[in-house]
């Protein structure tokens, strides 16, 4: 699945399959990590997490 360019700014945007993509794949990463094997996919790039509500757990 082909989803090169697209933004993640809302679940609206994407498909149940594409979400289902996505969180296969996240979860393939994590695993790797865990095993040790780096991948390059993310080299380069700029990852941010912008939190709509204040935290209650601080």
């Amino acid at each position: 699945m082909d989803l090169k360019g697209r933004h993640f700014l809302t679940l609206k945007d994407y498909t149940p399959e594409e979400i289902v993509y996505l969180l296969d794949l996240a979860a393939s990463y994590k695993e790797k990590k865990k095993k040790g094997i780096l991948h390059d996919t993310l080299r380069g790039k700029n990852v941010a997490l912008i939190f709509e509500k204040t935290s209650t757990r601080t």
